[in-house]
């Protein structure tokens, strides 16, 4: 969404509201598209004493699979966001700034990298989550599969013997 600045700037403590759906749905992470439903973004940029801040806050549902057993994973997103807009190059370097350039700004620019740093790389179904069998694959969240559950490296084999010889 791009928003004119030029009439804020005039006012002094000025507001200007915002309130969209943003469309995610082609954005891809890591291999998947997570973001199924629209993204709400609603805030406002507020001019105070000259000086542009917008703050935001992002409701998303973010959908993905267990890291450790592939189930379904819905994880509901809210985040916060807040910056100083401005087109001062001296403060470019700063990450509580983003740099104008003109008299408008397109909120998903400020706002959407803010809702992927907040994304994590690996969610549970629940904390307890037991995982896959390494060997048969069963989802042992059900219950023990019928695996006998040792896994012996093939070139360790030979000490094995070793073993069932002193038993």
């Amino acid at each position: 969404m791009n928003l004119d600045l030029k009439r804020i700037r005039t006012a002094p403590e000025g507001v200007l509201p915002f309130s969209y759906d943003a469309d995610l749905t082609k954005m891809e992470m890591y291999g998947q598209y997570p973001f199924k439903t629209p993204v709400h973004i609603e805030g406002e940029i507020r001019n105070h004493l000259d000086i542009l801040k917008l703050t935001a806050s992002i409701h998303a549902l973010y959908e993905t699979a267990c890291s450790r057993c592939l189930a379904p994973v819905n994880v509901p997103l809210d985040v916060t966001c807040e910056t100083i807009l401005t087109d001062d190059k001296q403060d470019e370097e700063s990450d509580d700034i983003y740099l104008l350039e003109g008299d408008s700004v397109d909120i998903d620019d400020v706002v959407i990298p803010t809702l992927l740093l907040e994304v994590q790389m690996t969610y549970l179904c629940r904390p307890d989550c037991k995982g896959l069998c390494p060997t048969c694959g069963k989802d042992l969240n059900e219950g023990p599969c019928g695996c006998s559950g040792k896994q012996i490296d093939s070139r360790l084999a030979v000490l094995q013997t070793l073993l069932d010889k002193q038993q």
